[in-house]
């Protein structure tokens, strides 16, 4: 009987976590680090001059929502959907709650100053729409957002169109 009794209980715990679990593209997006905004239309006229041209004004933001961990950003990618990327070279960490801005353009990056250069100085997003795909270094994807200018845009820091 008390055998009966410990089968029904391992059948209902197994029963709930598979309704818990959800399902398998909930996980593909589970993680830490989510972009938190972009700013892709730099303000002014664009220039990729790496001398006075306005790429630096260009930035992604990423924002560490964990309450408990770190996250070492070294490996982690940022693409758009035409394939342009850059890959975090170095060690950065983002303590929980912390964020950094990817910036165009030539600089130093500072993890006092929570800002990561991407050290070219061609624009990554397109002014009018994109996608942004942050991945894991495991090749997982971490977080996508997508983004339309509309008429009333005027900052060109976008209009949420997918964040997930």
């Amino acid at each position: 009987m008390r055998m009966r009794h410990a089968l029904a209980a391992v059948a209902a715990a197994v029963s709930l976590a598979a309704v818990t679990a959800g399902p398998a593209q909930a996980a593909e997006y589970s993680s830490a680090l989510k972009v938190k905004g972009v700013q892709y239309d730099a303000p002014g006229s664009d220039s990729n001059r790496c001398t006075g041209g306005n790429t630096r004004d260009e930035y992604l933001t990423i924002k560490n929502y964990s309450r408990s961990s770190k996250v070492n950003l070294k490996g982690y990618v940022v693409k758009d959907a035409a394939g342009n990327k850059f890959t975090f070279p170095a060690n950065h960490t983002l303590e929980p709650g912390d964020y950094v801005k990817l910036r165009g353009g030539r600089g130093t990056d500072s993890d006092a100053g929570n800002v990561v250069y991407r050290q070219n100085c061609n624009f990554i997003w397109n002014n009018d729409k994109d996608t942004i795909y942050l991945i894991k270094p495991t090749g997982a994807r971490a977080d996508a957002h997508s983004y339309t200018k509309r008429a009333n845009d005027a900052d060109g820091n976008g209009y949420i169109n997918y964040h997930g």
